[in-house]
Formats: C-alpha cells, structure tokens, sequence
C-alpha cells in the first residue's frame, strides 16, 4: 500500500513519545517513498508526521480545508494540496485518496474521522483497512468501549473486520 492515509492530533502539547512514535512513522514512509495523505495542519503530530516524511524522500497530500488557509495553519511540508471547503469535504478526500487508513493518537477530529470511515465500511461503501495505533495505551479506553459495544449485540459487522489494533512499530508496518 503506497498511499496511507493518517488521522491524528494537532496538539502541541501531548507527550514526546506520541511525537517520536509519529516521526518514526514518517520516517518509514519517505524511506519507503510512501504518500502521506493527510489534513495539511502545521501543528501537532500532523506537522511531526509530514516533515518526516517530506525530508525522507516521501511524498506528502495535504487535504486543506479552507479554515486552514484563512488562519494559516496549513504545513510546508506539503507536496500536493488539495484545498476544500470544510472538514466533511476534507473526509471524503481523505477516505478516497488513501488506501489504508491509520490512526494515531488525537482527539474529535480524529475520531470523527475514523468512525466516519468505519462507518463508510460497515455498510459497503468500500471495504479499506483501519488500523488503531494504540502507542503507550492511548486509546484503550475506547477500545473498552467498543468492546462494550459489541457485547450489548449493537455491532451489526464486526470490528475486527475492518479495524485493525495495533500497539508497537513493528505491528504497524506489518500490518502497512
């Protein structure tokens, strides 16, 4: 899989393993000349994760919502940009131009993100790899949750269908 698409945080203010972990990423993928696809943002682990894989000789899709450009939040570290409307427009965008989706730790967006594409699998709109990078323990809570999801018999095609729990570097790129 060449194009990967990636959802994760714009904080600034996460722990540092979350940002080694994320240009450790980059770092893969530009020396795989992997494409980054991904929101544009110049901040957080989006920022951490492109110009990692910009100064390793990948390629970086920048989706760029129109917010960004008008606050200039959009990265340098961009290759081709692609500019839209809003964040609904940017997941369409995102969900189309990659091929496999990870998740890094992050916040509503990210979630918003991964759920939507999901979502997007659960019915049969396409049927992409999701996988949760769970660095340091991240997302367990929400893994209980979708755990407990599952169990109240909500779940109507299984989570381990479409969404793949990963928690090492190692896991991640044999899984990518």
């Amino acid at each position: 899989m060449d194009r990967i698409g990636v959802f994760c945080s714009s904080s600034n203010r996460m722990d540092s393993i979350y940002y080694k972990e994320a240009e450790r990423l980059g770092v893969w993928m530009g020396v795989n000349k992997k494409t980054l696809v991904y929101g544009g943002a110049n901040c957080g682990l989006m920022e951490t994760l492109a110009k990692a894989v910009h100064e390793n000789g990948g390629t970086v899709f920048g989706v760029i919502p129109k917010i960004l450009v008008e606050h200039d939040r959009v990265s340098d570290y961009i290759d081709i940009h692609f500019h839209c409307e809003d964040l609904t427009d940017r997941k369409v965008f995102l969900e189309s131009e990659s091929e496999v989706m990870v998740v890094l730790p992050g916040s509503v967006g990210t979630l918003d993100e991964m759920f939507t594409v999901m979502a997007s699998n659960t019915i049969g709109i396409h049927n992409k790899k999701i996988i949760l990078w769970n660095i340091n323990g991240f997302w367990d809570g929400l893994l209980q949750f979708m755990n407990g999801l599952v169990e109240k018999n909500v779940v109507n095609k299984p989570f381990d269908e479409m969404l793949t729990c990963v928690n090492t570097f190692e896991e991640l790129i044999k899984e990518l």
